[in-house]
């Protein structure tokens, strides 16, 4: 079968496409599903006795140590609840080093002697878990014949019941350790580190006169930008279907030049897709609130509303599998790697991050006064401080090889990591530096000038898409996380720096107020030397021109490139005397990041690089091949015949031929190398050599592309993957 008849087979299906029957009862409401699989405090008020439940929020809410007395109880209502719902299973849900989620699924039924069964799940049961760790990264932590692991319920993130046609599972978020305690996952660091930043927090919020305040934790409302193609497209492109991204595929007639697709109007096939998933996540627990077409052809974004640190990564890593599972049931695929087409933009996950508590909400909300707002203030100089001097290691916590596809191409932020605070926050720390702020910015109105339409308030500042690190009203924006990555890396890197950044704080201030100065005195003082000390991170023009590249340098920003720029930021020595110091790593851990980085960036180049030969041996230069024959064949016949032949066209497909040819035995060799040694010369070679050797081997296919018959041409274009949907 030819290319062009695969693809042309391709499109009839997507033209003959009929939706799914929808599962939703035509009478419910969003209201009445929220939750509705969520093991949430709200059940556990029904289902606990009173003693146990107050025992519980007072772990969830107020941080108090867990009482394993509780532990009985809480499974078996939660067992109960479970097997109401159809659960069958559960399982200890974690988050292991390869960034995706590991479940262990059990069966609540227990054999007895007399052959019957017995729904059994006890306490010990729901607190420990015992999975095999052995075939998990753990970047040097661990021998690979050390099996044992243990889960720990997180009873801060709360259990629910993932449906299946087959069959409902109990789900419980837990943690992951080794037998020493280290981690070996991505929430545990993510606790320790919202532990630390909350209790430093807090000294702050005492030292403003809150005697005692509730538990400071951070929120994060993480953005996912996404991809949907049709299914019968992905299962013919192997690039996709391997690594996640076209490894070939020219630049279509049409792009995203015009600008025509961002917050177009969502096809319907599309929405369908949305409205299905959303059905599924307000099941879940999950706050979807926004939905839109995003920049590039196929793209989209959905936001959820603001949660607790490790919740909101838990729901995260639930979105991701909840999208993947609802779009093959429409029959597309949902593609989140940061860059699946060249030439358009990528996608990213914007993590919207704030602290803040139950009593004053977040802290990080200015006031229409924020000049005479010192606490708000003290806590927006906390993260200026803290992104100066710790700018490393927010860009390492984003670093893969996936997301360097993105960084720095003007679609996303540069790796230079900077500040925006806007036009009124600009201004009164500028005032600050001078020696106080007496004024701020205040809103102004905007007449569109027609009558009909009311005045509208504009704010005092406006956006900036170029920052990666831009302050938005009430929290700061974090632009550069890629949109594959767990938020949970991003959210302990924010968290732990700033932890540090609020211990300096309150221990300057405490020691200034024990000394004698006046409390407004001593803030002054402090917001005047951060801002003179660390100001040179505030950055509110443009991100993309080559002016601010060389402006970072003077100002002595680091501009970390590449992933392997980024990671040996997490092995240095200031690194890891922060971590130690707070207890959210420890230097091994610090370094199984480290090693785990390096052989994760290695290997996705590699599986690429391998996919590139293969696909550029056996499918691309067999067809190019076939279009040469045919054109000296054409050629040979015509000359023959007495007419004139146009051997331009054999001139216009042989050279590039040629150059694939080149190109294919380049990467060949370069594959066949062997570094040895260290993660990092692996990950080097990968970088130095293949990424090269594999851009020559696409250079000269995708020229192929646009010159080879269309009817020969064997792979899905990027005009029929964009837009035939």
């Amino acid at each position: 079968m030819t290319g062009n008849r695969v693809r042309i087979e391709a499109i009839r299906a997507v033209e003959a496409y009929v939706p799914p029957t929808m599962n939703a009862d035509e009478s419910e409401t969003p209201g009445e599903i929220f939750g509705d699989n969520v093991f949430n405090v709200a059940v556990m008020q029904k289902r606990l006795p009173k003693s146990v439940y107050k025992s519980v929020v007072a772990t969830i809410e107020r941080g108090a140590p867990l009482d394993p007395m509780v532990a009985d109880a809480v499974a078996a209502a939660m067992k109960d609840w479970a097997l109401e719902k159809g659960a069958t299973h559960y399982a200890h849900v974690f988050y292991p080093l390869t960034g995706l989620t590991a479940e262990k699924h059990d069966s609540f039924l227990e054999p007895l002697a007399d052959g019957s069964a017995l729904a059994e799940f006890a306490g010990k049961t729901l607190i420990q878990g015992e999975p095999d760790a052995s075939s998990f990264p753990n970047g040097g932590l661990r021998n690979t014949f050390e099996a044992r692991g243990y889960t720990g319920w997180d009873v801060t993130s709360p259990a629910y019941v993932l449906e299946n046609p087959n069959g409902n599972t109990l789900c419980i978020p837990t943690v992951f350790v080794s037998m020493t305690g280290e981690a070996l996952d991505h929430k545990t660091p993510l606790l320790r580190s919202q532990q630390a930043m909350g209790r430093h927090a807090m000294r702050i919020l005492k030292l403003f006169g809150h005697e005692n305040p509730a538990p400071v934790v951070s929120f994060c409302g993480p953005e996912q930008e996404y991809f949907l193609i049709d299914r019968h497209f992905f299962l013919a492109r192997p690039d996709l279907l391997n690594a996640g991204r076209t490894l070939f595929g020219a630049k279509p007639p049409k792009g995203q030049e015009f600008d025509d697709h961002y917050f177009g109007a969502i096809p319907e096939r599309v929405l369908g897709f949305m409205m299905d998933t959303e059905r599924e996540l307000f099941k879940l627990g999950i706050p979807a609130k926004t939905r839109h077409n995003e920049v590039a052809p196929g793209q989209f974004e959905i936001a959820p509303m603001f949660e607790r640190g490790n919740v909101a990564a838990d729901h995260q890593q639930l979105l991701m599998t909840t999208f993947k599972t609802v779009a093959k049931k429409h029959g597309m695929e949902c593609l989140f790697h940061e860059k699946p087409f060249s030439g358009v933009n990528g996608s990213g996950k914007h993590v919207n991050f704030s602290v803040g508590n139950a009593e004053l909400g977040s802290l990080l909300v200015p006031g229409d006064t924020p000049h005479d707002n010192a606490q708000f203030l003290v806590f927006c100089a906390a993260f200026i401080r803290a992104v100066h001097r710790y700018a490393g290691l927010l860009r390492a916590s984003v670093a893969s090889a996936t997301n360097d596809h993105r960084l720095g191409a003007n679609e996303a932020p540069p790796a230079i990591i900077s500040i925006f605070l806007g036009d009124q926050l600009a201004d009164v720390f500028e005032q600050i530096a001078k020696g106080a702020a007496t004024s701020s910015k205040g809103k102004g109105s905007l007449i569109i000038g027609a009558d009909t339409l009311p005045v509208l308030p504009t704010d005092p500042g406006d956006r900036n898409r170029t920052s990666p690190f831009a302050f938005t009203g009430n929290r700061f924006e974090f632009r550069a996380p890629g949109s594959m990555q767990t938020v949970s890396v991003p959210i302990v890197t924010l968290n732990t720096i700033l932890a540090e950044s609020l211990d300096y704080i309150a221990t300057e201030l405490e020691t200034a107020v024990a000394d004698g100065t006046p409390f407004d005195t001593a803030v002054q003082n402090l917001l005047t030397a951060i801002i003179t000390d660390h100001g040179k991170v505030v950055f509110n023009g443009d991100g993309y021109s080559d002016m601010w590249q060389q402006e970072a340098a003077t100002r002595g920003l680091p501009n970390l490139r590449t992933t392997l720029d980024a990671l040996p930021e997490l092995i240095t020595d200031s690194a890891i005397e922060l971590f130690e110091k707070y207890q959210v790593f420890n230097g091994r851990e610090m370094h199984s990041r480290y090693e785990i980085g390096l052989e994760q960036y290695a290997l996705t180049i590699g599986v690429e690089a391998r996919l590139t030969l293969e696909m550029g041996s056996t499918t691309i230069l067999p067809a190019a091949m076939r279009y040469q024959t045919e054109v000296a064949q054409n050629i040979a016949a015509l000359t023959a015949a007495g007419f004139p032949a146009d051997t331009d066209m054999l001139k216009e497909v042989s050279a590039p031929l040629t150059d694939l040819r080149t190109a294919l035995s380049s990467l060949a060799d370069a594959l066949a190398q062997h570094p040895g040694g260290t993660a990092y010369d692996e990950a080097e070679h990968a970088r130095d050599s293949l990424l090269p050797a594999m851009a020559a081997v696409r250079a000269a296919a995708d020229t192929l592309e646009s010159v080879v018959a269309d009817d020969l041409w064997p792979l899905p274009t990027y005009q029929e993957l964009l837009y035939v949907l």
